[in-house]
């Protein structure tokens, strides 16, 4: 944390409210010059610092739609379709900005504005196609409109398309490039284009107030304030609070991160309460913060608990629109401000937000230095995978945006039909009647449907966890949702399962030998065994140890390398009632002396040159290689072993590393269980 960040941490609530309003006044007092109309000279204006931004982008990659700004609606009544031309024809003479294209002059990107002129409306009936399909056309059409790029050197970047689905049903798609508009920009072209359309229905001259200043004068304003020292004294503070800052946020993603970004996205949502909002608000409004400051403390917290990172950069955008002539223009004046925070799992909520309140307020005094040009200094690792300084962004619309509203016609906004995502992250906070709406836009290359929407699910029980809480430490703030912690606590450990509690190993197997014969049940090499060829070696096998005594827990010696074998031994002694004893013809000789002189094997079933190895005198040994013979002899049947499930399975010794090794007896059932 800087040293002007510690300082205001440490005022009281009631001195940081009254320095958040010192800010906000010295913001809209003479620090900044006046923006006037400028006399143009030549055809051309400079571009503003985010227009070069987007510039230089489009000519790295030409064609691309990521910043096309979409907006489909349906429209139901009565359609003046000359009026809504004449009412495009009418925002194009209002601002420059939407008849404006872009060059390279001499090596220097220029605006150049075109004279004004008719904005034609694109026409595409489609009552020929059956009614049923008109809609899905409807979509597939915006869906290409919106993926359709605009070429910057041609114009014009206002795209208006109507589809006609019946006599008094239409779609309208409008589609502008972000180098001319922003969010805010949208909202003044719908409010214009509901009054306009309004007064050319009727007939009427539109009567709107001429704008004082167009883009160009701000954008000329711009780079003749924001240079020298005034630009120097806020790249300072940036310098210092972005000083070695984390590259990369590390979050846990479903896929690896690609070499470059492809924006495709899309999104999920929940409404969190009303009353949750209000306790939110209360708890900001107790420390002098705004509900935009307490909803970033809890969405940085959750990117550190996802993370395990503790230094937090978030973006969040500014509308740039300082002074109040800018409120009605259409163009690019949007900046981004990055808000980074230091986290100690150990601090409390309510501690944190102290931090995090300092880290905005420092933000806002120092919002005048586009985020291109806070790059351009930084000059960070550059990378084509993510966004420099931060890749997750955050926003709280307070006030509802305006709707467009046209005399005589319904109109009802359709979703997009593809989103695009600049980051990999995207939390939109919304304010409504019904509670708060969280958005989350989600790079589909990175994140799932289902991951993004248990981000939403944690955000939340953090945040109710925050309002009822705030004094907890992050560390211990919960973020699993109910349902979750059941399904860790209990469906996760719920690994009970039925199982033939009183049958034997043979019965079992000679169940599977029934319902897959020819199915291989074991392979070693290039042998392979069916479960019938295994069934009637094993048998052949456990006919032999009965007739050398073993019966129901006898104890039978196992000695042989990793085989077939091996498994025909382990199944035949099943058969035959026995219980076999594991024994390593490596293992030290005390250690086997102790183990077969407290099973006493009834026989040891083994090779010749392992059995030299093995303390067996007095023990009849079944050499495999040397009873072959004998086994071929033997019925393929199973025999009767009289054993279930409670009868003796093995004796395996424990490692003895704690004393002296002990045999432990395990029954069928727990085998099979």
């Amino acid at each position: 944390m800087s040293d002007i960040n510690k300082r205001i941490a440490a005022l009281s609530p009631e001195k940081q409210a009254q320095l958040l309003r010192q800010l906000r006044k010295k913001d809209t007092q003479a620090a900044r010059p006046a923006i006037t109309a400028r006399p143009r000279t030549g055809d051309s204006a400079p571009l503003s610092f985010a227009q070069q931004r987007l510039w230089f982008l489009d000519r790295m990659e030409p064609g691309t739609p990521t910043y096309n700004m979409p907006a489909a609606v349906k429209l139901e009544g009565p359609l003046d379709v000359a009026a809504l031309e004449q009412c495009f024809a009418e925002l194009l003479r209002r601002h420059e900005s939407l008849r404006t294209i872009f060059r390279d002059d001499e090596g220097h990107a220029v605006q150049v504005i075109s004279p004004p002129r008719p904005c034609p409306v694109a026409l595409h009936d489609l009552t020929s196609l059956p009614e049923p399909t008109r809609e899905q056309e409807a979509l597939r059409l915006a869906r290409e409109e919106q993926q359709k790029p605009f070429d910057l050197t041609r114009g014009p970047l206002l795209r208006a398309t109507l589809l006609r689905l019946g006599e008094r049903e239409h779609v309208l798609l409008l589609t502008m490039h972000h180098i001319v508009s922003d969010g805010w920009s949208m909202d003044v072209l719908v409010r214009e284009m509901g009054l306009l359309y309004g007064a050319l229905s009727r007939g009427e001259a539109p009567r709107l107030p001429e704008s004082p200043v167009q883009y160009a004068d701000y954008a000329l304003w711009q780079r003749e304030w924001l240079q020298g020292p005034v630009l120097e004294n806020q790249l300072k503070w940036w310098r210092e609070q972005l000083a070695d800052v984390t590259p990369v946020l590390e979050l846990p993603t479903d896929r690896p991160r690609p070499s470059v970004q492809s924006f495709r996205g899309a999104s999920r949502e929940s409404l969190l309460p009303r009353a949750l909002y209000e306790q939110l608000k209360a708890l900001g409004q107790a420390q002098a913060m705004s509900p935009f400051m307490v909803l970033l403390t809890a969405w940085q917290t959750l990117l550190s608990r996802y993370s395990g990172q503790e230094d937090i950069c978030v973006g969040t955008p500014i509308s740039g629109r300082h002074q109040s002539e800018l409120e009605g223009l259409i163009g690019f004046f949007v900046n981004t401000l990055v808000v980074r925070t230091r986290i100690s799992p150990e601090a409390s909520f309510q501690e944190l937000l102290g931090r995090v309140k300092a880290a905005t307020v420092g933000a806002y005094a120092h919002q005048d230095v586009p985020f291109e040009k806070l790059v351009e200094d930084l000059k960070p690792a550059r990378n084509l995978s993510y966004s420099p300084l931060f890749q997750v962004m955050m926003n709280l619309e307070q006030a509802k945006p305006p709707r467009l509203e046209l005399p005589g016609l319904t109109l009802t906004p359709m979703p997009q039909a593809d989103q695009v995502a600049k980051f990999d992250l995207e939390l939109l906070f919304k304010e409504e009647p019904e509670g708060l709406r969280a958005v989350l836009v989600y790079s589909t290359d990175l994140f799932d449907a289902a991951t993004a929407q248990r981000m939403l699910g944690h955000l939340r029980v953090l945040l109710e966890s925050a309002a009822a809480h705030p004094e907890r430490s992050l560390s211990e703030v919960p973020l699993l949702t109910e349902a979750e912690r059941q399904q860790v606590l209990k469906g996760w450990n719920a690994t009970g399962q039925e199982y033939a509690r009183e049958s034997s190993i043979a019965e079992e197997f000679s169940r599977q030998v029934e319902q897959r014969p020819d199915a291989v049940a074991v392979e070693c090499g290039e042998e392979k065994l069916t479960y019938r060829q295994l069934d009637e070696r094993a048998n052949q096998l456990a006919h032999l140890l009965r007739s050398k005594g073993v019966g129901a827990e006898e104890r039978v010696g196992l000695c042989l390398e990793r085989s077939v074998e091996l498994v025909v031994a382990l199944v035949g002694i099943a058969k035959s009632g026995g219980a076999y004893v594991p024994l390593e013809a490596d293992y030290p000789q005390a250690r086997l002396e102790q183990m077969v002189g407290e099973v006493k094997p009834r026989v040891v079933v083994t090779r010749r040159a392992l059995a030299e190895k093995l303390p067996v005198q007095g023990v009849e040994c079944v050499l495999l290689e040397e009873v072959a013979e004998k086994l071929a002899q033997q019925p393929k049947h199973a025999p009767r072993s009289g054993v279930g499930g409670r009868n003796l399975a093995y004796i395996d010794f424990t490692s003895g590393s704690t004393g002296k090794p002990k045999g432990v007896c395990t029954e069928q059932r727990g085998v099979l269980r």
